[in-house]
């Protein structure tokens, strides 16, 4: 029996892993070790690590990294910590692989400690970019610390190869997100309403708006772009879920707030949970923001995605993918062209470029053959360009 000890830091990554750690857990091959930080234990956040353990996951250990501010300084301490709590963590639990998915600081320290400590690791969803944020350097910096890699789509293996990463090591599998997708059992209209104490209204929006790591002093303008574009909209009802634990998050969280605050036809939530996200999704008309969930998840379910600014700059996008500017003309102009008719026509059609869904299943399968230490002495793979 050979452990796997998974690292989850937000309620985004956990949402992705989440069927991945339930193969881990029925694997007669593979055994489950779970280690939480980040914005999971932060009642800020919502203490979502209670939501882990409520979907019967035990957890082995949870690191706290959170300072109470949003500074770079502090994220750069928060790292600081986190590093110091993956070493003592790593050498208490003993995995034989460590599984990592994405980009995140918190995780990058997950990275860094177990490398130094002799772990393999298998990172998921590698090889993607996001121009605007920090998260780039960290994903390409954890694709050179692992030795496994499953990617989402085939322009993001080729990346990861171009890394010099060897190509036995690399595996296509397409977006994990897509698996809760097909699994979970989605709230009715009726069930929704009810689960968030919120009434949706004749027209309904979805948004999620995270800093722009990379273009410090942005996100209040940001925000007040978007706000006043929304602001301008009528009989439309908006479900707003928190930034990410990044920063200058807390600027954008405080607008919000005092956004909500004065219309009863909006609201503002922590975290929804993934079934409660998805079903917001599904009942709502459109999703607004910049999260990742716009480009990868929101396609599978044939809705319009108005992706504001350059956050995800560099990501594969399904033909309902709208970008537009961090201007409020540009995004007030990107959500009615969402509601125009030649594009709700034109979503019946669209495909996902992120799959089908089985991603999960095709990772355990994969880590079930495969000898964890095979690639500890990497050789970097080059290119012949020429």
């Amino acid at each position: 029996m050979r452990t796997v000890c998974v690292v989850t830091g937000t309620r985004a990554d956990y949402g992705l892993l989440r069927w991945v750690m339930s193969g881990i857990k029925k694997s007669s091959d593979l055994q489950l070790q779970l280690i939480a930080t980040g914005s999971h234990l932060s009642p800020e956040y919502g203490s979502t690590y209670k939501d882990i353990e409520n979907d019967g996951f035990i957890i082995d250990k949870k690191i706290d990294i959170l300072l109470s501010s949003d500074s770079a300084a502090s994220i750069t301490k928060s790292i600081g910590l986190a590093t110091f709590g993956f070493a003592d963590a790593l050498s208490l639990l003993q995995p034989d692989l460590l599984l990592l998915l994405g980009d995140r600081y918190e995780i990058f320290a997950a990275a860094t400690a177990a490398m130094i400590a002799g772990i393999p690791i298998a990172h998921l969803h590698g090889g993607e970019a996001t121009e605007a944020a920090y998260d780039e350097a960290f994903r390409h910096s954890i694709t050179k610390m692992s030795n496994l890699h499953f990617v989402a789509a085939e322009p993001y293996l080729r990346r990861v190869l171009q890394l010099g990463e060897h190509p036995e090591s690399v595996f296509q599998v397409g977006g994990l997100g897509i698996d809760s997708i097909k699994r979970l059992k989605l709230l009715s209209r009726v069930e929704l309403e009810q689960s968030l104490s919120f009434k949706l209204g004749i027209k309904n929006l979805l948004v999620t708006f995270h800093p722009s790591t990379l273009n410090l002093g942005s996100a209040e303008k940001q925000t007040e772009e978007l706000l006043a574009a929304l602001d301008a909209l009528h009989d439309t009802h908006i479900i707003f879920t928190s930034p990410n634990a990044d920063t200058e998050n807390h600027k954008i969280k405080d607008m919000l707030q005092k956004f909500v605050s004065k219309r009863s036809t909006a609201k503002l939530f922590n975290s929804l949970g993934q079934c409660r996200y998805f079903s917001a999704i599904e009942q709502c008309d459109a999703v607004v923001g910049n999260s990742s969930s716009g480009l990868i998840e929101v396609p599978s379910f044939y809705k319009g995605t108005v992706n504001i600014g350059d956050r995800q700059k560099g990501r594969i996008k399904a033909d309902s993918v709208i970008d537009c500017e961090p201007e409020r003309e540009s995004i007030r102009s990107a959500i009615e062209s969402a509601y125009g008719d030649n594009f709700q026509k034109k979503l019946v059609s669209v495909k996902n470029p992120y799959g089908n869904g089985g991603a999960s299943d095709r990772i355990i399968e994969i880590l079930e053959q495969r000898d964890f230490r095979e690639n500890m002495k990497k050789t970097f793979q080059d290119i012949n360009f020429f």
